[in-house]
């Protein structure tokens, strides 16, 4: 039985959505505006498959098709043709949003190195067998050199943001101190906390582990030789986040280094937390790693990170600051991407013809509307990055 996790806290990550966010705006809209300011006296011709071009630059049907068809749900009931609309005209947005601040990079001297391009590669891809991978970018429909110019552009834009918006946001003192004053009651703590790390080992074949070994025990004896192993490199001095993104059998913690969050003291007392895992977590001080604790289902290895006791958490308090700042920082810095990327908007030259099209016919575009894709990718399935999607390098 696992221990009850705090979804809002094992997510946390640092700035690793700079390239996301900054591309998540209200998109159709803004795409219908744009194109209705500049497409009444359009008099260049294109093709049809051109859905939209930035400064010369085409952005054409298949490419956006290709990005719409990663976020979609192959089981998904049918969607209405407007909706399906409705989000190529986001896709297409994000993909001329994405060319507009690359030709920023470039300009600057920012564009990603062909070693830059290949360590994020290899690090995509080494959570995956061959096959595996190959499959992914088939379901994707893209190619091993879609993939790598896809990644270019990602790491570039990140780059462009991290020069010219992350590195210009400062967090003061004083701003620190206005947000706790304003904010005190969010650090009043009802009940003692603990900060707990994992490694999961199962005695089962599990398609879908992801760790950086691709590892995973598939009987009983293999699970206990496992736990033998990490445990013997533990006692070496290893580091307990770098086993569990090499080893844990968890796909949801893996990644993250076994990172579970603060799980309240009546999380342990809940009936369904298996009694191992409370006198393990008990048993330890800040910074200790148990020994192996054999569930029914799993065998795990916790470190206790932290503990919180409960009552009011003063300003001084190092995590508060850090909790502090970390909000502030996101909140400005997401302020100046929304402002950055506004002025390049209107800097750039773009035509969407795609949002044209959707206000000449009515929104009747029932070719636009379906893929010209066949969705295949399964539900759940890790899929290659789309435009805008994080890649967690800062």
């Amino acid at each position: 039985m696992k221990i009850p996790l705090n979804p809002a806290i094992r997510w946390q990550k640092s700035g690793s959505a700079a390239i996301g966010s900054a591309m998540l705006l209200p998109a159709a809209v803004l795409g219908v505006v744009v194109s209705l300011v500049g497409g009444c006296n359009k008099q260049e011709s294109h093709s049809p498959d051109v859905w939209a071009v930035v400064n010369g630059t085409e952005i054409r049907k298949d490419e956006v098709e290709k990005y719409y068809k990663t976020r979609i749900n192959p089981e998904a009931q049918e969607t209405a043709p407007e909706e399906i609309l409705s989000r190529k005209l986001d896709v297409t947005e994000q993909l001329i949003n994405n060319e507009i601040l690359l030709e920023r990079a470039k300009k600057l001297n920012l564009e990603a190195s062909d070693g830059e391009v290949e360590d994020k590669f290899t690090e995509l891809k080494s959570g995956y067998t061959e096959d595996e991978f190959q499959r992914k970018l088939k379901d994707g429909g893209m190619t091993v050199d879609d993939l790598k110019k896809d990644l270019r552009r990602q790491l570039s834009i990140q780059k462009l943001l991290n020069r010219e918006v992350a590195a210009k946001v400062t967090i003061t003192d004083m701003d620190v101190t206005d947000f706790y004053n304003s904010n005190h009651n969010q650090f009043n703590v009802a009940e003692a906390q603990y900060r707990i790390s994992q490694i999961v080992i199962t005695p089962r074949k599990d398609p879908m582990v992801r760790n950086r070994k691709n590892d995973d025990a598939t009987n009983e004896a293999e699970a206990e030789r496992k736990a033998k192993m990490i445990e013997d490199k533990l006692a070496s001095g290893a580091d307990f986040a770098q086993l569990a993104m090499d080893y844990s059998e968890d796909p949801q913690t893996a990644a993250t280094g076994g990172d579970l969050g603060y799980i309240p003291e009546s999380s342990l007392n809940a009936a369904q937390t298996n009694p191992n895992l409370k006198r393990a977590v008990l048993s330890l001080k800040p910074g200790q790693v148990s020994e192996p604790v054999v569930l029914p289902d799993s065998i795990r290895i916790l470190k206790l990170v932290a503990r919180e006791a409960a009552g009011q958490r003063g300003v001084n308090d190092p995590q508060v600051q850090q909790m502090i700042r970390d909000t502030l920082r996101n909140r400005k810095e997401q302020l100046l991407r929304n402002a950055y990327l506004a002025v390049a908007r209107d800097e750039a030259k773009v035509t969407n013809y795609l949002a044209e099209q959707v206000i000449e016919t009515a929104g009747k575009l029932p070719e636009a509307a379906k893929p010209s894709l066949p969705a295949t990718r399964a539900p759940g399935s890790p899929a290659v990055p789309a435009p805008g999607q994080a890649t967690g390098t800062r």
